[in-house]
C-alpha cells in the first residue's frame, strides 16, 4: 500500500472506531478508539483460528507490519504532538512547579530505569545492560497519553501542571537515557560509542542541545510573528516551526522531543501573550487542538493494532504481569523520592504521590522505542512486556485516575 492509502485507511478507521466509542462505550475518545482497535484485533485473531483458510489475520498482519510504527511516531507524529501539548502548558504555572518537574524528569527517570532494569533482570535472567535499556524505554511517562487523560480527569490545576510538565520533559530525558544505554548495551548497532565519556557527551549534546535549539527557534519565530497580523499565516508559521525544528534537531543530532517541548512552551506562553492578536490566539489554539486530537486518535488506533506485530508466548505471561507491577513500583519511587526531597521546603496536595504514581501513563513512545531495538533473543520479550504495560497503563490507570484523585483527597496546595 502507498503512504496515501495507509494514511487514508488510518483516518477512516479512527473515525469509524471513534463513532463506535461515541455511541456505545462513551469512553474518552483516544482510549475508546484504542479499546475498539484492540477488541477488533483479537476478533480477527479469533476468526483466524475458526476459519484459517481465510487468512484474514495474515493479511492484516502484513498491513500492520508494513507501517513502521517506530518511524511513524518518532520521525513523524511525535514532534507535532509534543509541540501541541507544550502550547497549552503555561510557563507561569510551570515555573511554580519547576523544582519537582526537574527532579522527576532527571532523578526520577534515573531511579525508575535502575529499579525496573535490575528488577526485570532478576526476574528473567536478562543481561543487566539490556534490562536497563528496557527500564529506560518503559520509565518515562508518555505526554501524549497523559495530556489526553488530563483533559478528562478534572484534576486540580497545580497537580495537572506537575503531571503535564513532568511528562513533557521526562519523555525527552528518557529518550536520551535510552540512547546512552543502547550504545552501551549494543555497541555495534549505533554510532554513539559505548564508553562512559561518550555517554556523558551524548547526554549533554542531546538534552542541552535540544533545549537550546528549541528556545532559539521559538524566540526567532516569536520575533517574526510580532510583526505579522494574519491568523492563517501565523498558524502556518507555527506548523513550520514544529515540522522544521524537529527535522533540524534530528539532523543536528540533538534531542528533537526536548526541542519541540521548549519551542512549544515559548510560543504557547510568551508568543501567545506578546506576539499574537486575540484572533490569532483563537486560530492557533483551535488548529493545534484539532491536530492533537486527530493524531492522538490515529496513534491510539495504531497501538491497538500493534498486537499483530507481537509474538505472544505462554512463557511471557508471568513476565508481562510482573513487568506491570514492577513498572508501578519504579514509578512510585520516581515520584516519592523527589516529593520527599522537597517536602521540608514546601507543602504538597494530599495524595500527590498516589495520584502522580497512578497518573504516570505509558504510551506509544515506549512501544516505538521497543520496536526500534536491534534484533536479538530478548527483543520479543521486551516488546511483548512493553505492550502489556502500555495497554494496562492506558486502559486501567487512564480510566481510573480521576476516581483515584477523588478518593485520596484533593485539598488545595499550599505554596
Amino acid at each position: 500500500m502507498s503512504l496515501l492509502q495507509i494514511a487514508s485507511l488510518l483516518i477512516v478507521l479512527a473515525g469509524a472506531f471513534g463513532a463506535v466509542n461515541y455511541f456505545t462505550l462513551k469512553l474518552p475518545s483516544a482510549i475508546g478508539i484504542l479499546l475498539v482497535a484492540l477488541v477488533s484485533s483479537f476478533a480477527v485473531l479469533a476468526l483466524d483460528l475458526v476459519a484459517p483458510e481465510l487468512e484474514v489475520a495474515a493479511q492484516v498482519r502484513g498491513i500492520v507490519i508494513g507501517i513502521d510504527f517506530s518511524e511513524a511516531l518518532m520521525e513523524g507524529m511525535l514532534g507535532l504532538l509534543l509541540f501541541a501539548g507544550a502550547l497549552h502548558v503555561k510557563l507561569s504555572d510551570l515555573r511554580r512547579q519547576w523544582r519537582l518537574v526537574l527532579l522527576m524528569a532527571t532523578i526520577g527517570v534515573g531511579l525508575s530505569t535502575v529499579i525496573f532494569g535490575l528488577g526485570f533482570a532478576a526476574i528473567c535472567g536478562m543481561p543487566i545492560l539490556v534490562a536497563l535499556v528496557f527500564g529506560a524505554l518503559i520509565s518515562p511517562t508518555d505526554p501524549v497519553a497523559v495530556l489526553g487523560v488530563l483533559r478528562e480527569a478534572d484534576l486540580p490545576k497545580t497537580l495537572e501542571t506537575k503531571i503535564a510538565g513532568e511528562s513533557l520533559f521526562n519523555d525527552g530525558v528518557g529518550y536520551v537515557v535510552f540512547l546512552v544505554l543502547l550504545g552501551m548495551a549494543f555497541p555495534g548497532d549505533d554510532a554513539h560509542g559505548s564508553g562512559l565519556a561518550d555517554a556523558a557527551i551524548l547526554f549533554v549534546q542531546e538534552a542541552g542541545g535540544g533545549a537550546a535549539l528549541g528556545l532559539v527557534l521559538g524566540w526567532l519565530v516569536f520575533r517574526v510573528m510580532r510583526h505579522i497580523d494574519d491568523p492563517s499565516l501565523e498558524v502556518l508559521i507555527t506548523l513550520g516551526l514544529a515540522f522544521g525544528g524537529y527535522e533540524l534537531a534530528v539532523a543536528l543530532h540533538v534531542s528533537a522531543p526536548i526541542m519541540a517541548v521548549c519551542a512549544g512552551l515559548l510560543i504557547g506562553d510568551i508568543g501567545a501573550r506578546h506576539g499574537m492578536s486575540e484572533a490569532t490566539r483563537r486560530y492557533v489554539d483551535a488548529f493545534w487542538k484539532l491536530i492533537d486530537e486527530i493524531l492522538n486518535a490515529v496513534l491510539f488506533l495504531l497501538i491497538g493494532f500493534e498486537v499483530f506485530a507481537l509474538a505472544f508466548e505462554d512463557e511471557y505471561l508471568l513476565a508481562c504481569v510482573l513487568a506491570i507491577g514492577l513498572a508501578l513500583v519504579a514509578r512510585l519511587a520516581a515520584v516519592s523520592v523527589p516529593v520527599l526531597l522537597l517536602r521540608p521546603f514546601r507543602s504538597f496536595d494530599q495524595g500527590t504521590i498516589q495520584i502522580m504514581t497512578w497518573g504516570g501513563l505509558k504510551g506509544g513512545i515506549s512501544v516505538a522505542l521497543a520496536l526500534s531495538l536491534p534484533e536479538g533473543e530478548w527483543k520479543p520479550l521486551i516488546l511483548t512486556a512493553t505492550y502489556c504495560v502500555v495497554i494496562f497503563s492506558i486502559l486501567v490507570q487512564g480510566l481510573t485516575v480521576a476516581r483515584v484523585a477523588k478518593r485520596v483527597g484533593r485539598t488545595p496546595e499550599l505554596m
